[in-house]
């Protein structure tokens, strides 16, 4: 439009304003086009035409309607709800009508979604291109053009939401589903003010702003997921042959397929190398078996695991991390169930580990968390009922003085003693059992010279146990459900090290006397048993160990289907 056709249609509004009132068709018509020469000569451009325009707000029937319009976006209208309550129905992805860049950061992040296990189709369930390029063609249109910027709004808040709630709470939520068992405390994110972070209107120590992990196990897990997917696009690895008697320096066929195995470049040699035999003792070291180098049933076994079986593994058990609460306590105990073994954490760093025995399949050992409150030095062994029916009243029925061998001992509520003899063993149930059967503290007690406790509904605790000997086997899993810790002394020094008086000497001394006493501690322990099939170390080596309880079989059938 030049300057005289501008100038001509001023004079024609002004002559149709003030002119005869039949002519209103005519008025309005270039008041229309007055207007829109006074906005074309106020505006270089339409983005600056946009932004020059107050930011739109929302109304709660809009996004309501919009969100239930799809099932998948309706699972999250709580949410949706409560964030745009919370600013005032502002819209969250525009400043000055422009999209903030945090919205294809996250749409980015969502399409690289595999590589956290997770399926980018879950996700992107808005067709965003669709959308952008409807927004873009409604430029000279700033009605419509408001109508797409909701519509994008809300879209992309719904996706967070949708993608967020997989990413930090995990895509199978326990406490929600029976069958899986994990009774550990969750975290307490708050999806909504996470939200806030990514848009860089609230702080948090987490980094929800960059999209990231909140564990650094969890992330190395994720690294780990990408190099087996590379091995698994290469070609997997080979089979290797049971070789049981091949020792060092001896030649064998199996010798090509193995080094291969172990990435161990050997030219063509089929001699069992040094440097071939000191990797399969780490590879043993690294999956629990007994590290001897020998190309036995179980080493082969676990090196035969079908690559697209470990990768499963590793996303199990990344979604595992995302359950766990976001940050764990300064100081905490924590069982790994699968890998036998009680750690201890100080200011975030193992400070104490050490071989535990776990409950077998029959008696598994319950996965939940609670916090430690008492060390008991020389503890009673209270018998459970089940072994007193099913093993000892029989005995007890033809000779009640075989109590006497086994020093144990029967007692009332009241800590009176009971004899034996006085009980009809035939008849006992739960229902009339109202005694104590226990073992007194000594060398025959199950629970050995300390138990630690940490009140529970599953009676479950830590204890030391006179078999000694069954630490040394690769797989510990033999108890009725309670954890038995290796090094006991070490523990309960550790525990009670800011408790005045109780050093390992006085805990020596205290146990040589055979009798029970409980040490309160000043501050309680968190403790956590975990079930962890698939973690890393420090240096990011992956370590896989056995499913013994079929958990990661049960959270498959959910998590993958």
């Amino acid at each position: 439009m030049n300057r005289s056709t501008n100038t001509l249609a001023v004079n024609n509004q002004r002559t149709a304003f003030f002119g005869i009132k039949n002519k209103v068709k005519r008025i309005i018509f270039f008041l229309s086009a007055g207007s829109l020469f006074l906005f074309a000569s106020s505006c270089k451009n339409s983005n600056s035409r946009f932004a020059d325009n107050p930011q739109q707000l929302l109304d709660s029937t809009y996004y309501i309607e919009y969100v239930k319009s799809d099932p998948k976006l309706n699972d999250q209208i709580d949410l949706v709800k409560t964030f745009y309550r919370d600013r005032k129905f502002e819209l969250a992805w525009y400043k000055n009508n422009e999209m903030v860049p945090q919205a294809e950061k996250m749409l980015d992040v969502i399409r690289k979604a595999s590589d956290e296990g997770l399926n980018p189709a879950d996700y992107l369930i808005i067709d965003f291109e669709k959308l952008y390029a409807e927004l873009k063609a409604s430029k000279k249109d700033f009605e419509r053009f408001s109508i797409v910027q909701k519509e994008i709004d809300v879209a992309l808040t719904a996706t967070y939401f949708i993608w967020a709630s997989d990413y930090y709470r995990g895509v199978v939520v326990p406490n929600e589903n029976k069958e899986i068992e994990w009774d550990v405390k969750r975290n307490r994110i708050k999806l909504d003010l996470a939200l806030l972070n990514v848009l860089g209107e609230k702080e948090s120590q987490y980094p929800y702003a960059n999209f990231s992990p909140l564990h650094p196990e969890y992330t190395r897990l994720k690294t780990a997921l990408a190099a087996y997917r590379k091995i698994e696009t290469a070609g997997s690895w080979p089979i290797v042959q049971a070789a049981p008697k091949l020792k060092k320096g001896m030649q064998s066929p199996v010798i090509p397929a193995l080094a291969k195995r172990m990435g161990v470049n050997i030219d063509s040699s089929t001699v069992y190398s040094e440097e071939l035999f000191n990797a399969v003792r780490q590879f043993q070291t690294d999956q629990g078996l007994k590290p001897d180098g020998a190309l036995g049933a179980e080493t082969i076994r676990i090196m035969n695991v079908p690559i697209k079986d470990r990768i499963k593994q590793i996303i199990l058990n990344m979604e595992r991390w995302r359950w766990l609460p976001r940050s764990f306590e300064s100081n905490y105990l924590l069982v790994n169930i699968p890998e036998f073994k009680v750690y201890v954490f100080e200011e975030g760093k193992s400070k104490i580990s050490m071989n535990v025995i776990v409950g077998k399949a029959l008696n598994s050992t319950p996965v939940f968390s609670d916090k430690m409150e008492y060390v008991v030095l020389s503890p009673y062994w209270n018998v459970p009922f089940s072994i007193i029916k099913e093993d000892l009243a029989p005995k007890l029925a033809s000779n009640p003085s075989y109590l006497d061998r086994l020093d144990m001992e029967i007692i009332t509520s009241k800590g009176e003693n009971v004899s034996p003899s006085s009980i009809d063993w035939n008849t006992i149930s739960e229902d009339n059992w109202n005694y104590t059967l226990r073992r007194r503290p000594g060398p025959k007690n199950d629970l050995g010279d300390v138990k630690f406790i940490f009140p529970n509904s599953n009676d479950i605790y830590l204890h030391d146990t006179p078999h000694d000997e069954l630490f040394s086997q690769a797989k510990r899993g033999f108890s009725h459900g309670c954890v038995r810790v290796e090094k006991p002394i070490d523990l309960a020094v550790y525990l009670l090290r800011d408790q005045e008086n109780w050093d390992r000497e006085k805990i020596l001394s205290a146990i040589s006397e055979r009798k029970e006493k409980q040490i309160k501690l000043k501050v309680t322990l968190p403790v956590y048993l975990v079930y962890f099939t698939a973690f890393t170390d420090e240096s990011g080596k992956v370590h896989f160990r056995d499913d013994i309880y079929g958990h990661d079989k049960t959270l498959a059938e959910h998590y993958f289907n």
